[in-house]
């Protein structure tokens, strides 16, 4: 087997992080000039609040942002990764500047579709970013650091509850309709991030547990191609041992796998789960995005 963990393959590894970080700023940063910003729309974090504050006194949101985040950076710097960290500060500064300085035009003044369009892009961005392996917030450190020293509160319910002050300040600041707005905008750039993170591959996990396992592996693997791996199972009732199938296969090739069960034990059990992400032979490669 070829090693790929070589030097030639770490720095392609390494360019097409800071690439997809590059690219995601980018994205991410044109959605406030372009959406964001002129409808009033603060999509939570700290560029939310300096949303508000560029609403209150005409402060340049990224710069804002930047200046709150430095402190964050600085906390975090010795309990997190120093990689991570430094491409977080990297990708912070990027974005930043992106959302200061791209010479870009409002395109609509429609809040609802500043909202839809903007939390796209948002989440397009954002989700490249994570991709290569940084964040833009100093808060994701802050939650990471506040969840260690008392693990009852979760990475995610700490950003949520930041999430939800700001929002209940441009509430109070800048209107009802504009925090409603900015509720619509987390929601869905989060889906959005999760779709740029996962794909779009909708790959199917399926669990078949059938006497005629054999006959089903081997036609699954002639046929189609696909890898099958037999698990170690005992029913509960019975005791007795029923090997169990377990196959990744794309959406396109379930009816052909259901077929292919059908035709071998009609009282087949099969249980067909999402597989958000399925790297290996036969898939996507491991990458480090």
């Amino acid at each position: 087997m070829t090693n790929k963990n070589t030097p030639n393959s770490r720095t392609r590894e390494l360019v097409l992080s800071y690439l997809q970080i590059a690219l995601g700023c980018l994205i991410g940063g044109a959605s406030y000039p372009m959406f964001m910003t002129p409808n009033r729309i603060a999509p939570g974090g700290l560029t939310g609040l300096a949303t508000i504050l560029n609403y209150l006194w005409g402060l340049p949101i990224g710069t804002v942002s930047l200046v709150m985040n430095i402190p964050l950076f600085l906390i975090g710097f010795h309990a997190m990764g120093r990689v991570f960290v430094f491409r977080s500060l990297v990708a912070t500064v990027l974005f930043s500047l992106c959302i200061d300085i791209l010479p870009l035009q409002p395109v609509t003044m429609d809040p609802l579709l500043a909202t839809l369009y903007g939390g796209v892009l948002l989440g397009v961005g954002l989700g490249l970013i994570l991709r290569g392996g940084a964040t833009t917030g100093g808060t994701d450190m802050v939650a990471r650091l506040v969840h260690r020293r008392i693990p009852a509160v979760s990475v995610g319910a700490f950003l949520f509850a930041i999430d939800c002050v700001v929002v209940l300040a441009a509430g109070f600041i800048m209107g009802t309709s504009e925090a409603l707005y900015a509720l619509i905008c987390i929601y869905l750039s989060s889906r959005v991030i999760d779709v740029v993170m996962i794909g779009f591959t909708g790959n199917k996990a399926c669990l078949v547990i059938s006497p005629a396992w054999e006959k089903i592996s081997q036609r699954v693997m002639k046929e189609m191609d696909r890898g099958v791996t037999q698990l170690s199972a005992r029913g509960g009732y019975t005791g007795e041992a029923r090997p169990t199938l377990l196959c990744v296969v794309s959406r396109m090739e379930v009816t052909h796998l259901k077929r292919i069960i059908r035709e071998e034990d009609e009282g087949a059990f099969v249980i067909i789960m999402e597989a958000h992400e399925a790297i290996g032979d036969g898939f996507s490669g491991l990458t480090e995005g």
